[in-house]
């Protein structure tokens, strides 16, 4: 009998919700996950990611050795390499021509060593971070309205309050194990949802009321709600006068705008009534904020005014009331606790000289930073200048992240000295690196990370790194020894780098700062290893649990105590359309995907629901374009242009788009959404205005398209010209592709072509003048090597599913039955609607006609729905869609 497989508790690396997970792992391998049941996050639910955290690890694409200029070298070399290049450049132009850029994906010791060692010993405050692309507005917000970046929210807050008010958010694909436990809130009529959102995305399908509001009109929206509640006599005027200043003049600016708040947002009066009486009338209110709010020129502002709203009515500091940022990655949070950021210091610490002096004797640094550095956008505009001359990049992939990507890669390819630590070895930004360090991956990092609603929890490794790799607080540690700051550097785990950090957030502290991490200073390894779920402010006793509410006695962290009001007005967005430019582009996630997929691209199941970069318009901008669904169209400004599939609906209103952000070079020629994006900033947070590109959008022209599997990568010269668009996703034992060919006489050549970079001893092929086009197959030693299907349109090509699963023999058919295509097999090859259990369209469909009435009922027949819930909306759409075509064909049988 095979003995049970160790379990290994850890923590997902996906977004900030931080559920648990419990790891399955034999002989270093993970061979299963679940969700944890005992944490206090998740409650043993996961994700379509988190359950496929098993599809995600593993050697293939990693990279597992140091490399000088292309040269793999020993880690000695390397390192060497990486301090001489510093040091150099230090000497010869100062600490302002040296950068560290950051990612939410590091551990807080990572995050930690990295900040003590440039702040604190090199002097630079040039450390910045991607969390700077996503909660960065949401963090200047809390410090200019509580004196301090706290979250005053917590999960619980969810299962308690009565109205839930989800601004720029789409929890649904972003955050659904949050969301479902709204959801089954509001399905028991224990509280209504609201969803403020310009698109209409799968969130608003359990909305009691959506705001289709007109993008970057937040902050109109909430200084009206703001203008009704002192109108309502809803203002908590005791709570107002006793713990906060700045009402007056935050309801001035509130009652200006007010006046043309129809105007600017777009809505009905119906619709702003009804939300503002909703509101009013409910003291357990929870706003939830994400990127649709802090993604934007003035995402600060916005922030404050949905901040204000809770001040102004006392509903913060209780159960069931506050405003709530939802981060987006696992340990934007535990960035910010150790001054992740140009603009902070560790402990939640800025740069005035009090908080300058007290971090710098606490680390006895020789040479702290004076002045806040430079904040993302600038940071790669300093690069492109040729100011920052050498620059280290960790866990994150700019060249696709960053607004106007094109040019970040140009000045990284102009950048004297580009140093990368990743555990992957190709990405649009590992291709510019002069130094490439292999870093450890998830379930092989021992760290901390802490998610939205301020908990600490631990990501233990269950295998042993592979390779050459190693953990970034080592490969940063043993840099800063060759600068010369051995002692202060001498770590020998992440027990004891946490240690140091949890002692100088309770360093001269007394209460002057919410995060204190005093009670876990003095663990020992034994007990970090041990540690569970911890919120802070801890315990004393640094026992694991729940800390105190913040704000719960009316007290804040400002100087005088007092919270403030911050009077913001209504601006619109920097980036607007016109004659040149006459679409706005908003960019967000798909349900399935990560960032930019270095992670979520190696699974083939989580391309099952989305496979294609498509771009969503309104069906009238459809028709008036001459673009049918599939259509390829080019979508471009100055910055540069992408490629993608229209996909006309009613999610977007007419002169709106919107694009994933995730895909990159590696699964399509371009597809980064990212260099339309303008590198216009908030002028208080410095994060850019992501939602809010003016574009201009051209059908264009096809000659063929092709859809073939491959198990071997296509030569690169095999996806230029005459290709105009591609794409590549992985299949259980290949690729996939997709390919736009310009003309029809380019078919023979490719094809050709084709043939040429596959090995092979038998093809097979069939052709005619019809619709169906040409079809080829090649074997080799009676096993298929490339199966490829070409047609004059995308609708004449069978999905490209079914050519995956020919590849991966999940077809057993003769050849030439296999070129006949699914329908003369019979084959499911529609999209999969529930990845969890990969369950497709068709069988819901077939599921639906049976008599499934409720995404209940279809999950009792299918299991769909029943883990992460993510699918859920679209279940219950397919089923509405089903219901009334049904009607309709009712009466018109009658």
């Amino acid at each position: 009998m095979t003995p049970a497989a160790p379990t290994v508790r850890t923590t997902c690396p996906y977004c900030g919700v931080g559920c648990g997970v419990r790891a399955e792992a034999r002989d270093g391998a993970l061979i299963a996950v679940s969700g944890d049941p005992d944490h206090p996050a998740n409650r043993g639910r996961l994700c379509v990611k988190g359950s496929a955290l098993a599809d995600t690890v593993g050697r293939d694409g990693r990279l597992l050795a140091p490399t000088v200029r292309g040269r793999e070298v020993s880690w000695a070399t390397a390192l060497d390499a990486v301090a001489e290049g510093f040091a150099g450049t230090l000497r010869e132009h100062g600490p302002e021509s040296v950068a560290m850029y950051l990612s939410g994906q590091l551990l807080t010791e990572d995050y930690y060593v990295a900040n003590k060692l440039m702040k604190g010993f090199v002097g630079s405050a040039n450390v910045d971070t991607n969390s700077r692309l996503c909660m960065a507005s949401a963090v200047v917000a809390h410090q200019r309205a509580f004196g301090e970046d706290v979250v005053p929210c917590d999960y619980d807050d969810l299962e308690r309050c009565e109205l839930a008010v989800l601004v720029g958010s789409n929890a649904a694909w972003a955050h659904p194990v949050l969301f479902q436990r709204l959801t089954a809130r509001r399905e028991r009529g224990e509280l209504k949802i609201v969803v403020v959102d310009p698109r209409r995305t799968a969130t608003c399908e359990a909305a009691d009321l959506h705001l289709a509001l007109r993008p970057g009109s937040d902050v109109a929206l909430f200084n009206g709600l703001l203008a009704h509640l002192a109108r309502a006599g809803a203002v908590d005027r005791e709570f107002v006068h006793r713990c906060t200043t700045g009402f007056d003049a935050a309801l001035a600016a509130a009652r200006d705008d007010a006046a043309g708040l129809l105007r600017e947002t777009g809505l009905t009066r119906q619709a702003v009534a009804t939300f503002f009486r909703w509101f009013a009338a409910t003291p357990r209110t929870v706003t939830l904020f994400s990127q649709g709010v802090n993604q934007a020129g003035n995402g600060t502002d916005k922030a404050n005014a949905i901040i204000n709203c809770h001040l102004a009515t006392g509903r913060i500091g209780r159960a069931g009331t506050g405003p709530f940022s939802l981060t987006g990655q696992p340990n934007a949070m535990g960035g910010r606790e150790v001054g992740g950021m140009a603009s902070q210091l560790a402990a939640h610490g800025d740069f005035s000289p009090a908080s300058r002096e007290r971090v710098g004797r606490f680390w006895k640094a020789p040479a702290m930073a004076r002045a806040p550095g430079l904040k993302a956008v600038a940071l790669f505009e300093a690069v492109a200048r040729g100011e920052v001359k050498a620059i280290w990049i960790m866990g994150t992939n700019p060249v696709v992240s960053l607004p106007r990507a094109d040019a970040v890669r140009d000045a990284l390819r102009r950048c004297p000295l580009v140093v990368v630590s990743d555990c992957v070895a190709l990405t649009d930004t590992t291709a510019c690196a002069d130094v490439l360090l292999p870093a450890a991956g998830w379930g092989e990092k021992d760290g901390t990370v802490t998610n939205s609603e301020r908990r600490i929890s631990r990501q233990r490794p269950f295998a042993a790194a592979p390779g050459l790799a190693r953990p970034d607080w080592w490969i940063v540690s043993q840099v800063a020894r060759r600068l010369g700051f051995e002692e202060a550097f001498a770590y020998t785990g992440a027990p004891q780098i946490f240690r140091e950090h949890a002692a100088l957030t309770a360093f001269e502290n007394g209460g002057a700062r919410h995060l204190d991490l005093g009670g876990l200073a003095d663990l020992t390894d034994a007990q970090y290893d041990a540690m569970g779920p911890v919120q802070w402010p801890c315990p004393a006793d640094g026992s694991a649990g729940r800390g105190e509410r913040p704000f719960a006695d009316g007290r804040f962290y400002h100087a005088d105590a007092r919270a403030r009001l911050v009077a913001v007005r209504h601006r619109p967005p920097r980036q607007r359309p016109g004659a040149g430019h006459p679409f706005v582009l908003n960019t967000g996630r798909l349900r399935d995907q990560w960032h930019t997929m270095t992670r979520t691209g190696t699974a083939p199941r989580l391309f099952g629901h989305t496979e294609s970069p498509v771009v969503q318009l309104a069906a009238e901008d459809a028709a008036r374009l001459g673009v049918d669904a599939g259509d390829l169209v080019e979508i471009g400004n100055g910055g540069g242009r992408v490629m993608a599939l229209a996909e006309p609906g009613g999610e977007v209103t007419p002169g709106h788009l919107f694009m994933p952000m995730h895909w990159c070079e590696p699964f399509t020629g371009n597809g980064r959404v990212g260099v339309l994006v303008a590198p216009a900033t908030d002028p208080e947070s410095g994060q850019p205005e992501s939602k809010h590109a003016a574009v201009t959008v051209r059908p264009q022209a096809v000659g063929a398209w092709l859809r073939l599997a491959s198990r071997r990568p296509l030569p690169a010269a095999l996806l230029m010209a005459p290709v105009s668009y591609w794409t590549r996703l992985p299949t259980r034992s290949g690729w996939r592709y997709e390919v736009a060919l310009q003309a029809a006489a380019d078919v023979d050549d490719y094809l050709a072509g084709l043939c040429a970079a596959q090995p092979h001893d038998n093809r097979i092929e069939y052709s005619d003048s019809s619709e169906a086009g040409r079809r080829l197959l090649l074997e080799r030693q009676g096993a298929i090597e490339m199966v490829a299907f070409c047609a004059p349109g995308r609708g004449a090509l069978p999905a490209a599913s079914f050519a995956a699963d020919v590849l991966d023999g999940a077809l057993e058919q003769a050849p030439w039955r296999l070129l006949a295509g699914p329908e003369s097999l019979d084959a499911d090859c529609s999209r999969l609607v529930c990845t969890c259990f990969g369950v497709s369209e068709e069988r819901i469909l077939q599921a639906i006609a049976a008599g499934a009435s409720s995404a209940e009922d279809l999950g009792r027949r299918l299991e769909c729905g029943t883990n992460c819930g993510s699918c859920v909306p679209e279940l219950k759409a397919l089923i509405a869609r089903e219901e009334s075509s049904t009607e309709r064909a009712v009466r018109h049988a009658v």
